[in-house]
């Protein structure tokens, strides 16, 4: 079995933070978002070899990132496209790795900026019980919630219809962009895009393909979440944190109040500062300020500031005062 890592996202909606890094990139505690991933289809015998979709702007830094890990099954696969606007979509994208790289096998497709709390061994063991194209689906709980994502409606466990972002969902239940095909159904990939099917959301394809041939949800409770909002990733960082904080032994605090859920890094400078639910990248001075539900981008200096929900951008000046 194949694996491909998606991470070819430009996450605009968190720039500057994800300007000039892979959100895959952005820390939770002391790993990645896509280093779980990494670790667990590492350790996974089924796994023969790992590819990283992602685009010409990020392939070397993932290029660095692998190099420096102890990863020894990911490699690079670089889809040529530098912008958001130049992008292939997803199944797109997916159809020219499979192509590029002659993959002939079962395959994992995961989302690079997921963050799961189900093991991924769990999920292949279920895949290889049904023989069939397989989905990972998670109840968000809210209709709201719903309409951004590809909605799954079940009899049991099989799929019996599926919605790409619906304008009035009838469930909440949600795909998550964690799907295992076989290798039959990957042929078909050719067919749906030659059709002029939509080339973005995996979810299309999988719309498509449920009318076809038997197509199941492995349901799961516990956490997901989709990191690709500031929100989303502060969620992310205080269900990993759950209530405590992590800072680096390199930080220097000087009546410091360090609230819930927060992360500070290595060599961050902290004074008369108070923070809740933040994250503070290294070589960050902040002084006489207060900041709650917000993301400090590295080798920034904030002073005499009160800050909520903010992103600030890496070696920026902020200052509220006298020089």
């Amino acid at each position: 079995m194949k694996a491909v890592v998606l991470a070819g996202g430009y996450a605009t909606r968190m720039w500057p933070i994800t300007k000039h890094r892979p959100k895959m990139f952005l820390p939770i505690g002391d790993s990645t978002v896509v280093d779980r991933i990494f670790a667990e289809l590492e350790a996974d015998e089924r796994i023969d070899d790992v590819y990283v979709s992602t685009n010409e702007r990020f392939a070397s830094d993932f290029e660095a990132h692998l190099a420096d890990s102890e990863f020894e099954k990911p490699k690079l696969s670089v889809e040529d496209t530098s912008e958001e606007n130049e992008k292939f979509g997803v199944v797109g994208a997916l159809a020219q790795l499979i192509d590029r790289e002659n993959v002939d096998d079962e395959l994992l497709v995961i989302a690079g900026d997921n963050l799961i709390s189900f093991a991924i061994s769990d999920f292949l063991d279920y895949f290889e019980a049904t023989e069939a194209p397989t989905l990972a689906a998670y109840d968000v709980g809210s209709r709201e919630k719903a309409r951004s994502y590809g909605l799954v409606d079940l009899e049991g466990d099989r799929v019996v219809d599926f919605q790409e972002k619906p304008e009035n969902p009838k469930s909440t239940l949600v795909s998550i962009a964690c799907y295992a095909f076989p290798r039959e159904s990957l042929s078909l990939l050719p067919t749906y895009l030659e059709e002029g099917n939509n080339p973005d959301e995996p979810g299309w394809f999988v719309q498509w393909l449920q009318n076809r041939e038997a197509t199941y949800a492995y349901t799961f409770e516990g956490a997901w979440f989709d990191i690709g909002t500031p929100e989303s990733y502060l969620d992310a960082v205080a269900w990993h944190l759950d209530g405590d904080s992590l800072i680096a032994e390199s930080a220097s605090l000087e009546d410091a109040t360090v609230g819930d859920n927060v992360h500070v890094m290595a060599d961050v400078t902290l004074e008369n500062t108070n923070l809740d639910r933040a994250v503070i990248f290294p070589e960050a001075t902040v002084r006489n300020a207060d900041i709650r539900r917000s993301i400090i981008d590295e080798g920034t200096y904030l002073e005499d500031l009160d800050l909520a929900s903010a992103l600030i951008g890496a070696h920026t000046t902020i200052t509220n005062g006298s020089p």
